[in-house]
């Protein structure tokens, strides 16, 4: 790691600020550095809520999202009246489902609070449900102006390439922490914080870094060395493992189909879903997979999905059955219709398949 002279480190902040003035994204969650002037404080339960949405998510997807939570749920007393099964519905399709529950476990403590308030500090807000080092940090320097390093994958980028540094794994995100300690200002730390934010979006991208654009080519060792483009470094992608299993269609006379609530730990926890077999390295035989089946019924294969979460990559193979009665075997089964219901991506794809093959196989009675 290249280390920069103190009289550098000290013009770091006052240079990206300068910019970031001129030049920062207008963000629905955000107060902008001309309101932030005005003396406009931003809204801890906006800023906290961004933050989680925006864990693996674009800015893009987040976008119209964060904006129904809102209409829905204005402020952190609302969202922790909500029925958590509307707040899973409302997050379908945004992924990593474990993040929608703590959304309404940390709702609920802060409304418990004597205040009714999000803490200032970070080890405070650490202690929340759901809150990680990140998140923490990011709510205490937006919404409060703490000064805290907030490290994102766009800072990490930004720091590697002005400090050079070259490590990776453990070694790599110690080093960006301490390079971070030295040029975070004690002053507007959470317009630092979404500056950087700002030039990892912008100039600073991963490929090509448009350096002439960046204000802080001065102070920028990477740049020097000419590796900017090269850094941070990329560990290699293991391939991803493969699971398999089956969900099962089944729809009435009238086009509701039969759901099911999925258990509240795991993948896709709490969620509604397709009725199906575990997802398992090995294929399960036909006789297996149907004898996983809610019900007695002529099923017959709608053909097959494909999904890809962070850990593997899953195939559904979609069995499709129509019944004129209500039986299943599931005691907790919920008859809806599948154009009506919130259900994550993999399950929507599942439907699709089946509602896509409905009219074909069963034309003939």
């Amino acid at each position: 790691m290249a280390a920069l002279h103190n009289d550098q480190l000290g013009k770091i902040a006052p240079a990206l600020l300068d910019w970031y003035d001129e030049n920062a994204r207008a963000l629905p969650w955000r107060v902008g550095p001309a309101e932030r002037a005005r003396g406009v404080a931003p809204d801890p339960y906006r800023v906290w809520l961004s933050e989680v949405m925006l864990q693996q998510t674009t800015v893009a997807t987040v976008t119209p999202r964060y904006q129904r939570f809102l209409d829905r749920w204005p402020d952190v007393a609302a969202l922790a009246a909500a029925p958590l099964d509307d707040v899973l519905g409302e997050w379908a399709g945004l992924g990593y489902y474990a993040r929608a529950r703590n959304l309404h476990a940390c709702a609920s403590a802060v409304a418990a609070r004597a205040d009714a308030q999000f803490p200032e500090t970070v080890a405070e807000l650490r202690a929340l449900p759901g809150v990680g080092e990140y998140t923490g940090a990011a709510v205490a320097a937006i919404a409060f102006d703490v000064a805290t390093p907030v490290v994102d994958g766009n800072v990490e980028r930004v720091t590697a390439r002005l400090f050079a540094i070259d490590a990776a794994g453990g070694a790599f995100k110690k080093a960006v922490r301490a390079a971070a300690d030295a040029m975070w200002p004690d002053a507007r730390s959470g317009d630092f914080a979404q500056a950087l934010m700002d030039l990892g979006a912008g100039p600073c991208r991963p490929r090509t870094p448009n350096c002439g654009a960046c204000p802080l080519t001065d102070f920028c060792a990477a740049r020097a060395r000419g590796t900017a483009g090269e850094l941070p470094h990329k560990a290699a992608k293991a391939k991803k493992p493969e699971r398999v299993g089956a969900a099962f269609a089944l729809f009435d006379a009238s086009g509701r189909g039969l759901l099911e609530r999925r258990p509240s730990d795991g993948l896709l926890g709490g969620m509604l879903g397709l009725p199906g077999t575990a997802w398992s390295e090995g294929a399960p035989s036909v006789d297996e997979a149907l004898a996983s089946a809610p019900a007695r019924a002529e099923w017959r294969l709608a053909g097959a999905v494909s999904h890809v979460f962070t850990h593997f990559r899953l195939r559904l193979d979609v069995h499709l059955a129509s019944t004129s009665a209500r039986t299943a075997t599931l005691a907790d089964a919920i008859w809806l219709d599948p154009e009506e219901a919130r259900l994550p991506t993999v399950m929507r794809k599942a439907v699709a398949c089946a509602t896509g093959a409905r009219d074909d196989l069963f034309a003939v009675r």
